[in-house]
């Protein structure tokens, strides 16, 4: 699992783009005609082991974003965040049956891949270019929302200890205690950064992604980096406890 102080403190979130190594880059622009989906499917019918060939094709991927039919599917959270196991469910539903279904849904359901993979080679699979915006997506979105939860959490047994007991909703109080602002002020902050019109509705999935993928970085910059640590610390803490509660659960990867 990611180290949090390290990964975080010592390299904070970038653009993807800024991570390519020279290799990185010229292997995206020899790749830059090539249909991904179908280098998969040749791939994987010439024998190739699937986790291999699904993350060689992740690592050449270009488009930030694609749409079947009616359903759009966005990659990159803020240009800089990669969503990769969207990406593996797209790249899966393109493979069909080229990859056994049991071992795809233990992926997309999971996070797992088959006990014979070797996961020390994620990184080197994916590329330091994939694999930096992966990790700017997993602190930034999957522990950003434990960090959150953990807070609210925190907030409820506070007030269960005073004898509060009949309060149900603490995203206020705990939004307020990690970004110093209420949900409805930093939404509206949010949707001005990022061009959206100010809503009063729901959120779409990416959109919800964004917001707290924004949430994350406004965290890194009002904050020290002994809070930094700390809270990030916090969050993976919680989703140890959810790992624990649910095992299998997909959050967790080399």
């Amino acid at each position: 699992m990611p180290n949090a102080k390290q990964d975080i403190l010592n390299h904070p979130p970038h653009s993807a783009t800024d991570a390519a190594s020279l290799d990185d880059i010229e292997e995206i622009e020899d790749a830059e005609d090539a249909d991904p989906i179908q280098t998969l499917i040749t791939s994987l019918q010439s024998g190739e082991d699937w986790p291999t060939a699904l993350l060689r094709t992740m690592a050449t991927w270009r488009a930030p974003h694609d749409a079947v039919g009616d359903l759009r599917r966005d990659y990159f959270i803020g240009g800089e965040a990669f969503d990769w196991l969207l990406l593996a469910e797209r790249l899966c539903e393109a493979a069909g049956d080229l990859i056994p279904p049991a071992e795809r849904d233990d992926l997309l359901f999971n996070g797992k891949f088959p006990p014979d993979f070797d996961r020390s080679r994620f990184k080197e699979l994916l590329g330091a270019q994939k694999h930096s915006a992966y990790l700017n997506y997993f602190y930034g979105v999957i522990v950003e929302e434990a960090l959150q939860l953990a807070v609210e959490q925190e907030v409820h047994k506070r007030h269960i200890s005073n004898g509060n007991q009949y309060q149900t909703d603490f995203t206020e109080e705990a939004f307020f205690r990690i970004y110093r602002g209420d949900t409805q002020t930093l939404l509206s902050e949010f949707c001005a950064h990022a061009g959206y019109s100010p809503t009063t509705g729901a959120l779409t999935l990416t959109q919800s992604k964004e917001f707290t993928y924004w949430l994350f970085k406004r965290r890194l910059h009002i904050s020290d980096k002994a809070r930094v640590a700390s809270d990030t610390r916090k969050g993976i803490d919680q989703l140890h406890q959810i790992a624990d509660a649910r095992p299998g659960n997909p959050i967790f990867m080399e």
